[in-house]
């Protein structure tokens, strides 16, 4: 296999998204009338004293039905960045692959890591770029968190549609059920949290979520499925142990089936 060769005037430089236009040009456009997209629902990411948790519940949905029960939201997008995704499903995994090599290839070109806020501008580009399968229905909507070296500090960036994005201070949560876990966390959230309420607050805003929302997946027991949690702090990107997690939220529900017993 040959390497491509660019003039000065050619050259991509760092950017794997600009490499790919130059071997195989734009993507084409896809139409998508009368075909059911399937859909990941909600997505929360909350920040605390040392870092930031992100949490995605399992559930995909086409039109009113589950199409998938144990679908990935939450992944790494380097060391110490995450990106958790919401909308349509293929495009979205797909930007998330693109995204991660991205990163990788400009740390390889340029010999060190980009900074938080370059991470965040390169995915707002992607975003932009998919703007014409937005139009057409399929809608990526991601949450995008990383611990700040420079700052020392967990941050968050959200996006809408157009790549617009915007800095969020302490929390977000987006897809079907965002509004009823962005409430649950806006009552639970002090300054200065530690990892383990802050995870326990994100465990419970996905499960207020499911409550309310039908897209969104609550634990499933039955199967062994679980949402999804990581932390990112200085130590890097860690996703929690499904066992861990599966202990919290049976927890949860037995303080949750007392309550009801004694209220």
């Amino acid at each position: 296999m040959n390497l491509p060769l660019f003039s000065a005037a050619e050259d991509p430089g760092p950017s794997f998204a600009n490499l790919l236009r130059r071997l195989h040009g734009a993507p084409p456009a896809v139409d998508v009338n009368g075909v059911v997209v399937t859909h990941g629902t909600t997505i929360v990411a909350v920040r605390y004293g040392d870092g930031v948790v992100m949490a995605g519940d399992r559930r995909a949905t086409a039109g009113s039905a589950i199409a998938h029960r144990n679908m990935e939201k939450v992944y790494p997008a380097d060391r110490h960045s995450g990106v958790a995704i919401a909308g349509a499903a293929g495009p979205a995994m797909e930007m998330v692959k693109l995204f991660q090599l991205q990163l990788e290839h400009y740390e390889k070109v340029e010999g060190a890591a980009l900074s938080l806020e370059g991470k965040a501008n390169q995915l707002a580009g992607m975003i932009r770029a998919n703007m014409p399968m937005a139009f057409q229905g399929m809608v990526v909507v991601p949450i995008f968190a990383g611990y700040d070296l420079r700052r020392r500090r967990g941050r968050i960036f959200t996006y809408d549609v157009t790549g617009g994005r915007y800095e969020e201070a302490d929390y977000h949560a987006d897809g079907s059920g965002g509004r009823d876990a962005r409430t649950t966390v806006k009552l639970g959230w002090t300054e200065g949290m530690d990892v383990d309420a802050t995870v326990e607050l994100a465990i419970q805003a996905l499960y207020e979520a499911a409550e309310e929302d039908s897209a969104t997946g609550g634990p499933d027991p039955v199967r062994g499925i679980y949402p999804v949690l990581a932390t990112i702090s200085a130590d890097g990107f860690a996703r929690l142990p499904e066992a861990e997690v599966a202990a919290r939220f049976g927890a949860l529900i037995e303080r949750r089936t007392n309550r009801g017993m004694h209220p």
